[in-house]
């Protein structure tokens, strides 16, 4: 247990397509601070771990003695800060632990022919030293997958002190054979550290690359290449694809390389490519879920403009004479997925949609009137601040355009100016104002996200953070 406890400190700041959408880089700074933050907790758990037993036989001129050394606590530990960096000859990482001693206490019992005794122990073991260099790499399923490539032990030496039943004769055993006792225990180390790699492996194997996300769509995340290690950092290449859990159709574009700049004086950066937020507008879209019906209910109560024949009358004159004093409704869609065009300090979203016009009369029945295109462009900014990502948007353009009309030809531009209107004293008023309360950035029980900065780049989104770790058990 205490070796898999060492191997979680050395691995904790870790925890297709052929262009990755996403890109995650941890930085030296990240990984040592996860050693640190890792170092004190196995510190903290020491005094709880119970180490495997120990047993073996002690030969004499006549026959041997088993013993077995069961218990076997941690009293005292004297935990050197352990080294861990990054290594590029193996695309993994390089683990090192010197001048490790530990004091321990437990039972023993010894067995000789007929003969059996048992007593308590100390143990001090002194010097331990640990090398091991894992190595990173990809699943055929994208998951990340991690082996030991490499493990050194060396205990410089061991003594200990026998209490109870014949004591002084097994502590005669004991000291003749204190060199084969400290071969055994160091033996042990390098097997017990592979185990845990092995364990760490299939929880590894366990882990989903598909996620749903809401019932509309799904979010595959697996690796879209192998990890890339430098001297500096750690690099991960995801998928970063939504796709439409009704329908799973790959979008009529695909995802373009970009190169996230190192940020050395953060922890880690993610790099969140314009490919997967569109492929999640695509897959809204490819679900028919970017669709309303718009009723004179939806209008706000103080609008000057009613959805009715009469109150569009005056941009639309003959739709109020061929259809006196009735409600309409509109049927919204958009004919494209919208596109997201992320630029330096900007993103620009375009959306083709197309509005079907009904009017409805006190029977029920409804006659379309007429269907209009229209083309929006909007602008929108993002930033980290107080711990929440926040943004803001504004129109850049909107324009009507006339596809069909049961009412007759009619110019659009009094129309277009109106609908200008409502967007931006209704309804952009109302997103701005979710936009700067802002979201709160990923917090978990075992940490949160700290310093972070956020900027647009060309094709993707830079995100910069620092983490602050929460002691838990």
């Amino acid at each position: 247990m205490l070796s898999s406890a060492i191997l979680l400190l050395f691995l904790l700041p870790c925890a297709c397509g052929e262009n990755p959408a996403i890109q995650l880089i941890l930085t030296n700074k990240g990984l040592q601070y996860g050693k640190h933050a890792g170092a004190g907790w196995v510190q903290d758990k020491l005094g709880s771990v119970t180490l495997p037993d120990l047993s073996g036989d002690f030969s004499l001129l006549i026959g041997s003695v088993h013993y077995t050394l069961s218990g076997i606590s941690i009293e005292k530990c004297d935990f050197p800060e352990p080294s861990v960096e990054f290594f590029q000859n193996s695309t993994g990482l390089k683990a090192s632990l010197s001048g490790l001693s530990v004091a321990l206490t437990g039972e023993w019992t010894s067995s000789y022919g007929i003969i059996h005794d048992e007593g308590t122990f100390s143990m001090a073991v002194f010097n331990v030293d640990v090398l091991s260099v894992v190595e990173l790499g990809r699943d055929a399923d994208g998951r990340l997958s991690l082996s030991s490539l490499l493990c050194e032990a060396h205990v410089q030496d061991v003594q200990i002190q026998i209490r109870g039943g014949a004591s002084w004769i097994i502590q005669l055993i004991v000291d003749h054979n204190r060199g084969r006792i400290r071969g055994d225990i160091e033996s042990r180390i390098c097997p017990q550290m592979e185990e845990a790699i092995v364990e760490l492996e299939r929880h590894l194997q366990a882990v989903n690359v598909s996620f749903d996300v809401g019932e509309a769509l799904s979010l595959d995340l697996p690796l879209s290449l192998p990890p890339v290690v430098s001297a500096s950092a750690l690099s991960l290449g995801l998928k970063g694809e939504f796709y439409s859990i009704k329908t799973h159709k790959e979008p009529p574009f695909e995802a373009q390389p970009f190169t996230l700049p190192p940020q050395p004086g953060y922890m880690l950066s993610v790099g969140l490519s314009e490919f997967t937020l569109n492929s999640a507008f695509y897959g809204f879209f490819s679900s028919g879920l970017l669709q309303l019906l718009v009723d004179d209910g939806m209008i706000p109560p103080g609008s000057p403009v009613r959805l009715n024949t009469t109150s569009l009358g005056r941009y639309i004159p003959q739709l109020a004479q061929m259809f006196p004093d009735l409600l309409m409704n509109l049927q919204v869609y958009a004919r494209e997925a919208p596109m997201f065009s992320l630029q330096p300090d900007a993103g620009k979203l375009s959306v083709e949609g197309t509005v079907k016009a009904f009017a409805i009369f006190p029977n029920g029945t409804q006659i379309p009137v007429f269907t209009l295109d229209s083309e929006s462009l909007f602008s929108s900014k993002m930033r980290v601040a107080d711990g929440r990502v926040k943004g803001s948007v504004t129109m850049d353009n909107l324009t009507l355009s006339l596809v069909a009309s049961e009412v007759g030809p009619f110019s659009t531009d009094s129309l277009e100016k109106m609908v200008r209107m409502g967007v931006k004293m209704v309804v952009l008023p109302k997103i701005n104002q979710i936009l700067a309360s802002g979201i709160l950035l990923p917090r978990t029980k075992y940490g949160q996200l700290v310093n972070s900065v956020l900027t647009m780049e060309e094709g993707f989104i830079a995100f910069s953070s620092d983490a602050q770790l929460f002691p838990t058990d």
